[in-house]
Formats: C-alpha cells, structure tokens, sequence
C-alpha cells in the first residue's frame, strides 16, 4: 500500500488553494494530507487545508526556521513549499532532510541570486539572456539621472523595489502635475515625478529601487519545473496581453527560461517572467516559488504541483509536455470558504491549532481566481 503524502504551505498567497486542490487530484489518486500555516485567520489556505495553525508573530527569519523545523517533526511533514522566509529555510535544508522532510525549493545560492534584482540582472546578462536597461537608484539625484536618461531614450520610466515580489511598489513615473484626473476613477501606478521627488526628501529612510523602462506587453510567465539535477522537466508559457490570457510554447520565451532555470539551479518549482522592450523579449522578473497562477496550466492538461511533489520525494515524472494547450481565456474572481470563526489576535501569538474543519471538495479550476485573490494580504 502506498503512504499517504504529508505537505505543508507556510504563508502563502491566497490564489495558492488551487495549488492544494491539485495536489490533492493527483494522477495516481495517492493520499495527500496538507497543513497550512498562516498568519491571517482568514486566510483561505487554511480552510482549505486538513489542518492549519495560526503562526507566531515577529520572529526572526531564525527563529522561523526553528518553528519550521518543529512543525515538521510534530506535523510529519514528507514535504514543505516554504515562501515566507524562503531563504533562511533552504539555508538549513539538511536539518530539515535529518527530520524527514524535503523542501520545494532552490538551494541558497539560487535563492540569494534573486533576492535581489540587480544582482539578478546582472548575472542572467552573463549567461547571454538579454534584460532591459536598468539603474539602481538610492537618492534623489540618482532618481532624476535615471529618469532623464531614459526619457531621452524615449522610454517612459518606472521603479520597484530592487528586493520584493507580486509587483509590490511598482510605479510608472510621470510628468503630469497632480490634478483632479488622478482622483478619478480606479488608482492607478502612474505618479508625477516631482511628488516622488519630494517624498524621497521627507523620507527618514532611504530607498533602494531599480528604475528602469516601462516594459510592453505580451507578458509572458514561463513556469518551470525543475529536478535536483538541474535539468527542466517542463517549461509552459502563460501570456498576458491586456485581458486575454493564453499559453505559448514558443521557443523565445522558453529557451532563456530553460537556461535561467538550469544554470542557476532553480530546483523545483520557479516562474521567470519576460515583457518586449523594443522587438525583444527581455527578462522582467524571476520567482523562485511557485506563482500563484501556476494552476492555470491545468488548463492544458498538467498538473506541475503533483510533480514538484514527486521530485521531491525522490520520484521523478520525466518529461512534462502540455498534450494540448488551453484556449484563451480571461480571470474573474469567485468565492472559497474561510474558516468558521475569526480568532483574536492573541491566538496568533501562541499559534495554537485552528479549530478543525473538513477540507473542501476540489474546485473545478477553469482559470476563474483573479488578481483580487492573488492579493489577499499574505
């Protein structure tokens, strides 16, 4: 008889109970048991899990990887997708392999190279995968080199934070004077230069931005699977283009994927995502994690959660191609259950167990969970 498979998913995003929900229709019908931890008693990752725990507030990223180390003895954890903290737990991954458990993720060198998108650039370049020009911004004055300098180029400018993830703190910068028309309708990521300006100016903590050229579409997310060898099992493109949503596999977008993927060592699962500057596809973004749309790829007949898992395990599932690839499609939000009862915030700081609940059914996954569920707060 085989053994069931005990995962656990620390705080991750919300979209991510589509993540569970396909690990649990796994081919083979093998017994998945999952634990979830978060610090949001809403979250939906909870109730979607078999069990679930509130975690502990402020700790450290060592004190993380000692509650991490605990739960997976306690829990029996065969395997654990870690994204809060992700770099300090893959720095103690043969702690976690003498406690029985395998982490989904890259190893610490993968990791480190990404945290930081300068360091990112910089080395993706080496390797021959073209990236947009960029600058590492700091000051006031290094903002205003950047942006004239790009403008002359004739290239609208924008900034994020050189370490972050999920398009936190993207802004398109503009010359436009705050008015009335930046009051209307929805918000929006455009912001006059000469506010930035003055709130680098108030500001009582320095920045650290990679400014850079405001990239054009098609975005092109290429998922990644790949095993401890460093070699790709599967490469799938999701595209974005305004609404319309669709899958590729042309070799543009996946042959400097695969070769981010296997030079760097991003075991597992990782996403690494393109835009057009000018004709070219250029790198915009690496992720080191899952992405929370990976389950779209259901849509072409894949499920790449289940074979991360395997790998893991020491299983490998060969070779992944798409059999066929979906139609296009668009994302609307739609419901998932919470848990019955909000707790107070002091049952967070003690992380006792929540309340047990039977896991939902899996949900039809048609691509229907949009960007207000990716955004739930982590």
């Amino acid at each position: 008889m085989v053994s069931r498979v005990r995962v656990w998913l620390n705080r991750t995003y919300a979209e991510n109970v589509f993540f569970m929900d396909q690990l649990r229709r796994n081919p083979g019908d093998r017994a998945v048991e999952i634990h979830a931890t978060h610090g949001d008693p809403d979250s939906p990752v909870l109730a979607a899990a078999d069990t679930a725990e509130l975690e502990p507030v402020n700790l450290s990223p060592g004190g993380y990887v000692e509650y991490a180390l605990d739960q997976c003895a306690r829990r029996g954890i065969d395997v654990f997708v870690p994204r809060l903290h992700q770099s300090a737990i893959v720095a103690h991954r043969a702690e976690f392999e003498a406690a029985g458990t395998a982490l989904l993720a890259p190893p610490p060198e993968a990791v480190a190279v990404f945290h930081d998108k300068v360091i990112a650039y910089e080395a993706v370049r080496s390797i021959g995968v073209p990236v947009p020009p960029w600058y590492r911004v700091r000051s006031e004055d290094e903002l205003v080199a950047a942006v004239e300098e790009l403008e002359a180029g004739g290239h609208k400018a924008c900034f994020k934070p050189a370490s972050g993830a999920g398009g936190v703190g993207f802004r398109v910068i503009t010359r436009t004077p705050f008015s009335l028309m930046h009051l209307n309708g929805f918000p929006s990521p455009y912001v006059p230069l000469d506010l930035v300006l003055e709130a680098l100016r108030q500001g009582e903590e320095p920045v650290d931005w990679l400014v850079m050229p405001r990239l054009e579409q098609p975005e092109v997310s290429v998922d990644c699977l790949t095993g401890p060898d460093s070699r790709v099992r599967m490469a799938v493109g999701r595209t974005k283009n305004g609404r319309r949503r669709g899958f590729t596999l042309h070799e543009q977008w996946l042959d400097p994927a695969r070769r981010i993927a296997e030079g760097f060592g991003l075991h597992y699962l990782s996403n690494i995502q393109f835009r057009m500057f000018g004709d070219q596809p250029v790198l915009m973004d690496v992720n080191t994690r899952p992405a929370g749309g990976l389950h779209q790829l259901s849509q072409c007949g894949v499920n790449a959660p289940w074979a991360a898992v395997q790998l893991a395990l020491g299983e490998d599932p060969g070779e992944m191609v798409p059999p066929f690839l979906g139609q296009d499609y668009t994302v609307v939000s739609g419901p998932r259950p919470l848990r019955p009862v909000s707790l107070p915030q002091q049952r967070a700081e003690s992380a006792e167990p929540l309340p047990a609940v039977p896991a939902p059914a899996a949900a039809e996954q048609t691509g229907s969970v949009g960007a207000a569920a990716q955004a739930l707060p982590l």
